[in-house]
């Protein structure tokens, strides 16, 4: 584990970028981005396109490790290079920012009201190829629970945790994403119990265990402190979760437990035929809307 990177995410000020949208989400990000799916052909030009456009953020002045903690990383962008570097050496050597990787290979099919992930059939040659890389720090892996459902929430906690030990055995740190929908019908509920099934796993770890948390912001402000004070979490992360930004961060602003780890909500509106000052100019503000919500503890 990388002693400078560690430091940095434990108390550091500031937001991680999650820029790891995949196969199944990639065509949205590119509409949203202004570029809809006519304009390309095959996975590999959508793919490339996609590589463009988070390049055109990474490499903005405005994103930098001053105002962003970490980055979260797609496998093909930390395949491809970012300005001459492979895309995890760029983050860390040019912009202060940590990279993680997102190893999940998406959603199974609902039930018990949740959405385990599929089996990650990929992860040892994942995990072995980030070596090579050498600058990732830690992985993300997302499931999703649309309901206050005991037995489906433990199924989603244990396979978080099964798989955590995996990469904590890897010397990485796992961030564990079990996302609450924010449409859920008893999502308060749903977050309590999620709260006491990450309690009673945590439990279970050594003591120089170091997991970390990405979870939607919840109803009730604080309901996972005693999640952040565990000595074994680096960090508890919140999603945005389909809110806008604006909403997003008002929310954020109210649970200082928080440190933002945002997408969409990130990129909503850059567009691929704004000029560099006009993207800049939009760049900065939502990196700076973000930054003041998720810091504003230690800015206090």
């Amino acid at each position: 584990m990388n002693e400078e990177q560690f430091e940095k995410i434990r108390s550091g000020l500031g937001f991680f970028a999650a820029l790891d949208q995949s196969g199944g989400s990639t065509p949205g990000a590119l509409a949203e981005y202004g570029i809809p799916k006519d304009r390309y052909n095959s996975d590999a030009e959508m793919f490339d396109l996609v590589h463009a456009m988070r390049t055109r953020v990474i490499t903005n002045p405005a994103f930098d490790g001053t105002r962003i903690l970490a980055a979260i990383l797609f496998v093909q962008t930390m395949e491809r290079d970012i300005d001459g570097l492979p895309s995890a050496q760029y983050l860390w050597e040019r912009k202060n920012v940590v990279p993680f990787l997102k190893v999940d290979l998406g959603l199974a099919d609902e039930a018990n009201d949740v959405q385990l992930m599929k089996p990650i059939t990929t992860l040892d040659d994942v995990l072995e190829r980030t070596k090579q890389h050498r600058r990732i720090f830690g992985t993300k892996m997302r499931s999703f629970i649309t309901d206050a459902n005991e037995a489906g929430i433990s199924a989603i906690v244990d396979q978080q945790f099964e798989y955590a030990e995996r990469i904590r055995a890897a010397g990485l740190v796992p961030i564990m994403e079990p996302e609450v929908s924010i449409k859920s019908p008893r999502k308060e509920q749903a977050e309590t119990l999620l709260r006491d099934a990450i309690h009673e796993r945590l439990e279970a770890l050594p003591e120089d265990a170091v997991v970390m948390f990405k979870v939607t912001i919840p109803n009730e402000p604080g309901l996972y402190a005693s999640v952040a004070s565990d000595p074994r979490v680096l960090r508890v992360l919140a999603l945005s979760g389909g809110y806008s930004r604006d909403e997003a961060c008002a929310l954020l602003a109210q649970d200082p437990t928080l440190t933002a780890s945002f997408s969409r909500a990130l990129l909503q509106g850059l567009t691929a035929e704004q000029t560099d000052e006009q993207f800049s100019a939009e760049l900065e503000a939502s990196i700076a809307e973000i930054y003041k919500s998720s810091a504003r503890r230690e800015l206090a």
